[in-house]
């Protein structure tokens, strides 16, 4: 995994947008007082974005905003040149695990 510095966290997103479209997602919220919890199970993935002026990223998924607000640390894993997962560390020390694939290829009718 590599470590995005928080100044280029809204260049960052707004380039891998493209590449994210049609994929699914799954995100993991980790944290002492509740343990681990699955927030969404691979479902489409809306779109990432970082606003630099409420210092928010926004993970957009289908029936989910999730918002992590004050993120502290963003690693980012890619495979095959393409964002594979991240992991967003937050201001209260929990952490946002999301994971990514293409979406599995229904069967034919």
């Amino acid at each position: 995994m590599s470590r995005i510095e928080k100044r280029a966290w809204q260049t960052y997103f707004d380039g891998v947008a493209r590449q994210l479209e049609g994929m699914s997602a799954e995100i993991d919220v980790e944290a002492m007082s509740i343990g681990s919890q699955v927030e969404a199970d691979w479902v489409p993935l809306l779109g990432i974005s970082y606003d630099p002026k409420s210092d928010a990223l926004s993970i957009a998924v289908e029936g989910l905003g999730h918002m992590i607000r004050k993120p502290e640390t963003i690693f980012v894993d890619v495979e095959l040149g393409r964002l594979a997962s991240m992991e967003v560390i937050d201001g209260d020390n929990v952490r946002h695990i999301v994971k990514l694939r293409d979406p599995l290829p229904l069967p034919p009718p």
